[in-house]
């Protein structure tokens, strides 16, 4: 019972806050306040922040787990960018040499990962470092299309892989 009552108040704490908010913010970019701006504002923030609870499942919460994770998230772009500069330059050197030939190979491994987010991550980063995409995502495990062979031995120990694993979702 007392979980239920927990999730209830935390449910409308995380609705009047994000209320307030939305408030405060009408009121800047209006510049001044009289009633006619406040009522309205009133119905605004209200309309808007029942728009992003309900309809868009949006909480509070995932804002601070956001900051929590801001450091590590960053991180990991600056690890996607290496990566895939790093990918476009070896597709590059198979597409000019002609000694190097695509040797396409389909892979499936299982990334370890607990939650959905970091799996959807991955899935899209694989995705986007050239030479490689991701054909299925289901929960962990994957299949990955590989321009060469060498592409798909780097997957199960990848740099994506041990940073998503210190993500606190």
């Amino acid at each position: 019972m007392s979980d239920i009552f927990t999730t209830k108040r935390s449910v409308c704490y995380n609705f009047f806050v994000m209320f307030i908010l939305f408030l405060v913010l009408w009121l800047i970019f209006n510049g001044r306040v009289t009633v006619e701006i406040l009522l309205i504002g009133l119905l605004i923030a209200l309309l808007v922040s029942f728009l992003f609870y309900k309809l868009l499942g949006y909480s509070f919460r995932y804002d601070l787990i956001l900051l929590r994770n801001l450091p590590l998230l960053i991180l990991y772009f600056f690890n996607l960018i290496r990566e895939i500069v790093s990918a476009a330059c070896s597709v590059i050197a198979v597409v000019w040499n002609p000694a190097k030939k695509p040797e396409p190979v389909m892979v499936e491994f299982h990334s370890g990962l607990t939650e959905s987010f970091a799996n959807v991550l991955l899935a899209n980063s694989i995705t986007l470092t050239p030479g490689t995409y991701t054909v299925l995502q289901e929960n962990d495990r994957f299949v990955i299309h590989c321009l060469r062979r060498e592409y798909a031995e780097k997957l199960d120990d990848s740099s994506f892989i041990k940073l998503l694993k210190k993500l606190h979702v």
